[in-house]
């Protein structure tokens, strides 16, 4: 290819190896995501990323928010209302399983006129999810991570070399190099990478350790510190680089227990996802869709895809990345134009005052 920037392409041997192995990474097909945060433990304990907060949002149930240098798995709730999906599907929308909110009580009357016109009209639809005991809502869940993207202009913009192209086609950050300059956190159309900040903790006499403050904020000092690891440079998951090279499955998707999260070889996992999809649109799930999994859009196919049930703004993602630095050449020959033209100028009003 003319531009390496931008484009389908092998991503290992475009960085230099050779005899890689097949690209490695993730399918996260939502509709069997039960929100169980297995996934998020899992990346915790084997990455020993420090705890970024137990308390809930007030979002649903999570307690996390978003991926950041502490949070490379993400479970999102999204609670969303019956009414968002009958427009496209009329028909019940997919059943994760969960318990409803509020209508289990609800008292029931089978030969109620009323109930019977809200099952058969979606102007009583209300009236007939309180009959039946379910909520009039459903929810979606969803395990984000890093897209470990064909094109990762993270990668692009490093200066240092600290994010490098491993051999099974994933990004990854060498802490070691990381000058935390952090160029890489606008660079990622995802926002997903990102600075660690350093917490003040204070660990009493029975050991525990409570969080006072950040340490940039902190008014007093606490008796006894303990610092997080790697703070001030930039994090993001690894597709666990580390069991890759020793055979293993990401602990994440070793983790999961509906297997949602399924690892291996992307080729193989864009075959499966597609098989899946079609499956659910033959169930009667028209909206289920595919994303990260075309090598012709933005970022040149992802390395972690996803079998979504509703459209990726609903998730929280961008409804079509485009990798930052796909101009990067186009504009340094246009920089180099202007600065020639700016010489050519000078030389020329020099020349002409001389005469």
């Amino acid at each position: 290819m003319s531009n390496r920037l931008f484009g389908p392409l092998d991503p290992a041997p475009d960085a230099g190896w050779q005899d890689a192995p097949a690209r490695k990474g993730f399918l996260t097909d939502t509709s069997i995501c039960i929100g169980c945060k297995a996934c998020e433990v899992a990346c915790k304990e084997w990455n020993a990323i420090p705890e970024d907060g137990l308390s809930l949002l007030g979002s649903s149930y999570d307690n996390t928010g978003s991926l950041g240098a502490s949070t490379w798995r993400h479970v999102a709730f999204i609670e969303q209302p019956m009414a968002s999906t009958r427009a496209t599907r009329p028909s019940v929308p997919v059943d994760l399983g969960m318990p409803s909110v509020g209508l289990r009580d609800a008292p029931q009357d089978p030969t109620s006129e009323q109930a019977t016109s809200a099952q058969a009209t979606d102007a009583q639809a209300t009236d007939a999810q309180a009959t039946t005991g379910k909520a009039d809502f459903r929810w979606l869940m969803s395990s984000d991570v890093c897209k470990h993207c064909t094109h990762a202009a993270c990668l692009d913009v490093c200066p240092t070399g600290s994010l490098f192209r491993t051999e099974f086609g994933t990004v990854v950050v060498q802490d070691d190099i990381c000058n935390g300059c952090g160029y890489c956190v606008p660079a990622c159309p995802f926002g997903v990478i990102e600075r660690r900040t350093d917490d003040a903790a204070r660990v009493d006499g029975s050991g525990l350790r409570t969080i006072v403050n950040k340490v940039k904020r902190v008014d007093k000092v606490p008796e006894k510190r303990v610092r997080d690891k790697n703070v001030g440079i930039a994090q993001k998951c690894t597709l666990c680089y580390d069991r890759l090279s020793a055979g293993n499955t990401p602990a994440c998707a070793q983790a999961c227990p509906t297997q949602s999260i399924q690892f291996g070889d992307v080729d193989e996992l864009r075959e499966r996802a597609q098989v899946r999809m079609e499956q659910l649109h033959a169930q009667g799930v028209p909206e289920a869709r595919l994303y990260g999994a075309d090598p012709g859009d933005g970022i040149g196919g992802a390395g972690a895809m996803f079998l979504l049930l509703d459209e990726p703004e609903v998730y929280g993602l961008p409804p079509d990345p485009v990798v930052t630095t796909k101009d990067l050449a186009a504009m340094w020959r246009k920089a180099g134009l202007a600065a020639l033209a700016m010489l050519g100028g000078a030389a020329v009003s020099f020349l002409g005052g001389r005469s």
